[in-house]
Parts: structure tokens; C-alpha cells; sequence
């Protein structure tokens, strides 16, 4: 158990932070999974860009390595492209 004032505050909003990240990451993961699984080429062209934004932001704050999100951002396109 922490012992420091400064300690338990870290505690606190680390676990607050640990929600909302894992809220986010959740939630590109069902928007790029639900991408993939669409079949019309003009739904999926309107689609892409806010996911790829998404991923974006995810990398921009060390929620997932800049390197995932490109490889994932890619794969989307690759997908998208050959609908």
C-alpha cells in the first residue's frame, strides 16, 4: 500500500487513465473490425478516414506503438482498395 500523499493521488488517476485508455482502444478495435467486415466500397471509403484517425490519436498518445498503427492503417487500406 502507498504511503505517500503523492503516491495514492498517482494510484488514483492512473487507474482513471487506465479506463479511458482501454475505452479508446476498445473502441477503434470494433471500428476497424466493423470496416473490415463491410462489403460496399462507398460505405467503407466514408468509414476509413475516422478510423484512421482514431488510430492516429492512439498512437499520438503511447496507447498503441506508432508502428501498430501503421501496419493496421495499411491493412484497411489494402481492404478497402480491393472492394
Amino acid at each position: 500500500m502507498a504511503n505517500h500523499k503523492s503516491s495514492i493521488k498517482r494510484i488514483r488517476s492512473n487507474e482513471s487513465k487506465r479506463v479511458l485508455n482501454k475505452y479508446q482502444h476498445k473502441t477503434t478495435r470494433n471500428a476497424a473490425r466493423k470496416l473490415r467486415e463491410l462489403k460496399d466500397r462507398k460505405e467503407a471509403e466514408t468509414l476509413l478516414p475516422k478510423v484512421v484517425a482514431m488510430l492516429d490519436k492512439l498512437a499520438k498518445r503511447n496507447i498503441i506503438h506508432k508502428n501498430k498503427a501503421a501496419n493496421l492503417k495499411s491493412g484497411l487500406q489494402v481492404h478497402v482498395n480491393k472492394l
